[in-house]
């Protein structure tokens, strides 16, 4: 959704932007080519590897971008170090990045065999199968619900604790037939993988998403000159409530930040009142965006 993007994010000549989630830099380049050469891009991610990728495909902006292996939600001491006090714009592109998914070393992926890592960066500090193999039965079903919103996680869990009762689990695959064997042959049916809520669950859950999103979309919130634009990418209802929940609190003129009383009214005016989703013409060619969904926000405090 990179015209989406640019659209809501409205960046230009001079501005100073943060890529909260700088993935390979898909979104930057299309950035950078309206800020540049007299703005600059704030690129943030976790993962060294993609860092690494997006300063290959950013080499020709090197000097307009600054480059920051650090979680989105510390982005006010990314700001501190490189001495800017106020933004222009954050995006914040959530999720897996292809980068990720795609390498079956990660072990995000279900559908081909790798260990069960799912950590999006270093930081992390358990991995999918120290979860797995390590947590009790009610962590693993609060897990499954809380994150995966698996309506069998009670049964998953069960057949999860039995199964690394006889050996560690260790792989996506072992996973996969764990999970495929606890789903009723009913509920098997349908076009979505029996594995996929499972395996949210846990990557959420490996890197704290949910509460890395809560603390930093008020971070960047907090970091944006009057004005400044906040655009918001999710792939899954729990993000999407969020992001939902803070733009509208925070656009009635609620608690901010969270816990205080707000004395001078709204600090965002909605830019957004419904979720943007992709067109037709982008899923046929990227199947993955179906689930997409934009929300964007000015501050006007």
């Amino acid at each position: 959704m990179v015209e989406e993007v640019i659209r809501y994010l409205a960046p230009a000549k001079g501005e100073v932007i943060v890529d909260g989630t700088l993935g390979t830099g898909g979104h930057a380049e299309a950035i950078l080519e309206r800020i540049a050469p007299t703005g600059r891009l704030v690129g943030i991610d976790r993962d060294p590897e993609a860092i690494a990728e997006a300063r290959v495909r950013l080499g020709s902006f090197d000097a307009a971008v600054g480059y920051h292996r650090e979680n989105y939600r510390d982005i006010q001491s990314v700001l501190d170090g490189e001495g800017i006090e106020a933004v222009d714009g954050v995006l914040l592109d959530l999720g897996v990045s292809s980068l990720q998914f795609d390498d079956p070393s990660r072990g995000f992926s279900f559908r081909g065999e790798g260990p069960l890592d799912m950590r999006m960066g270093p930081d992390a500090e358990r991995t999918a199968a120290d979860i797995v193999n390590e947590d009790s039965e009610d962590e693993l079903t609060s897990i499954l619900y809380r994150y995966g919103e698996e309506r069998w996680a009670r049964r998953i869990a069960h057949f999860i604790y039995e199964a690394r009762g006889r050996r560690p689990i260790r792989t996506t695959t072992e996973l996969e037939h764990i999970v495929e064997d606890a789903v009723p042959a009913g509920a098997r049916r349908g076009r979505k993988h029996p594995a996929r809520k499972t395996f949210q669950a846990l990557r959420i859950a490996v890197n704290h998403e949910l509460d890395d999103l809560k603390e930093g979309i008020t971070a960047a919130i907090g970091c944006l000159a009057p004005s400044g634009r906040i655009v918001v990418l999710s792939y899954h209802s729990l993000e999407d409530r969020v992001v939902k929940h803070t733009f509208g609190s925070l656009a009635k003129g609620s608690d901010y930040p969270p816990g205080h009383p707000l004395e001078t009214g709204p600090v965002l005016f909605l830019l957004t009142r419904k979720p943007v989703t992709p067109g037709e013409e982008e899923i046929e060619s990227n199947p993955r965006a179906r689930s997409a969904k934009l929300r964007a926000a000015r501050r006007v405090a």
